[in-house]
């Protein structure tokens, strides 16, 4: 199995990876679906963002993952000011993120191995130097016979885990996910977290949106959105 790498010399807060600071956040100048949110992020931590649909669980992610700018406040991923970057420093740090969205994102005409090697192909990584290291986060994910399928053949698990294999083949610092267990019954979802758990044990910080509390493990740091604002709460074993 690929161990997740971790860079934290250029942390400004060796424990902290992501800090929002009095962020808020609206759509075409609409009212604030985010108002004026106050948190941090531990490096390695496993965290959880919870909250009725429409609360904007999907619009804190994007904003963690530098996909939106807040209207107002500041975000900080590995100790940096986002919106001090430049449109060249913005890579850098997304490259440092993988990320899982609803809709899966599977290319049609490429079955699962060449979707899951995908970004390391975009990268021009050399192929002899990732080959051994997909074959094994494929079978880590339970896809190790389904290598040459093509994504219309498989079943929303199946998808859903290949998706979370090619987020996390890069080695990410930080995996974001976005309801990774919205389209798969309530078996396949633990199936899910325990994957998400187990990359979380070898370094890299987690964040999962999901509206089922359920599935949340004992210890986990939730981040409950309501209205706009948020709860920052550890869960009790």
């Amino acid at each position: 199995m690929i161990t997740p790498q971790i860079h934290t010399s250029d942390l400004e807060h060796k424990d902290e990876c992501i800090a929002f600071e009095r962020v808020s956040f609206s759509y075409q100048g609409g009212d604030n679906i985010l108002k004026n949110l106050s948190f941090s992020l531990k490096q390695g931590s496993l965290n959880f963002v919870t909250g009725p649909s429409g609360a904007g669980k999907t619009s804190l992610l994007k904003l963690m993952y530098l996909h939106m700018r807040p209207k107002s406040g500041q975000i900080n991923v590995f100790g940096q000011n986002t919106g001090m970057l430049d449109l060249l420093q913005i890579p850098p740090l997304k490259r440092r993120m993988g990320v899982v969205l609803q809709d899966f994102s599977l290319v049609d005409h490429l079955n699962v191995f060449e979707n899951i090697v995908l970004p390391l192909r975009v990268t021009a990584t050399p192929r002899a130097d990732y080959v051994q290291d997909a074959i094994s986060l494929l079978q880590w994910v339970g896809l190790g016979d389904h290598m040459a399928a093509m994504p219309e053949t498989l079943s929303g698990g199946q998808a859903q885990r290949a998706a979370i294999a090619r987020a996390i083949i890069s080695k990410p610092d930080i995996l974001i996910a976005d309801e990774p267990t919205g389209n798969v019954d309530h078996n396949i979802g633990q199936r899910l977290i325990r994957l998400f758990v187990e990359l979380n044990r070898l370094g890299t910080t987690v964040i999962i949106a999901t509206h089922d509390t359920k599935l949340i493990p004992a210890d986990a740091t939730i981040l409950r959105l309501n209205n706009g604002t948020l709860l920052q709460e550890r869960m009790q074993s």
